[in-house]
């Protein structure tokens, strides 16, 4: 099995994808920040067994990995890649029996009515549209959170490679934030939940 590992902007996060489905087409990322919110995925159980690694994020097709600080990508990324290839080209599964990625959104929209819920609605369009389809290719996701009626603040969660980015404020103010207040007015500002 060739895996492709491409940077992203977070020096602290690799991008590795296999060239087959990992979670599977359309479905939504799932994050594990730490060892102990792994036990939903064997894969991300083992990929915590290489020293160093920080976190886990499984896309739809690709997995990125996050590293401690002292920890060398060159040291790593060997082991990481025979630990993605032999746990894939096995056909084990990639999560327990009975884990599956959630979606964070399904249950926001329905706390909104009326003008609200529209406002919601366009929002969670314009992020899964635009948005979202940019930062996966940068080995992340960003999920709608909340949205503030009559103050127009947007919260949103950034998982993979976007949390603890360099950059990831600079993409929420000056890329995600101007795109929302474009094209919906009552935006007046976005800020990132942890």
């Amino acid at each position: 099995m060739f895996i492709q590992t491409e940077d992203t902007p977070n020096p602290q996060s690799m991008k590795f994808i296999p060239g087959q489905a990992v979670l599977g087409a359309g479905k939504m990322g799932m994050d594990f920040p730490t060892i102990e919110s792994s036990t939903g995925s064997p894969l991300a159980q083992a990929l915590f067994d290489v020293d160093g690694v920080t976190g886990i994020f499984l896309g739809a097709d690709f997995v990125t990995v996050t590293k401690d600080e002292t920890t060398e990508w060159h040291h790593i990324k060997p082991a990481l890649l025979g630990a993605i290839a032999d746990y894939l080209t096995a056909g084990l599964p990639v999560l327990a029996e009975g884990a599956s990625p959630e979606d964070l959104t399904a249950g926001a929209l329905e706390d909104y009515e009326g003008e609200d819920r529209e406002i919601v609605e366009q929002i969670i369009d314009l992020l899964d549209t635009r948005v979202r389809p940019a930062v996966a290719q940068d080995g992340g996701d960003i999920i709608f959170h909340k949205f503030v009626p009559g103050d127009g603040i947007v919260f949103l969660t950034m998982r993979g490679a976007c949390a603890g980015c360099p950059s990831s404020t600079l993409t929420l103010k000056s890329g995600i934030e101007n795109l929302l207040k474009h094209y919906v007015p009552e935006v007046t500002s976005v800020e990132a939940v942890m």
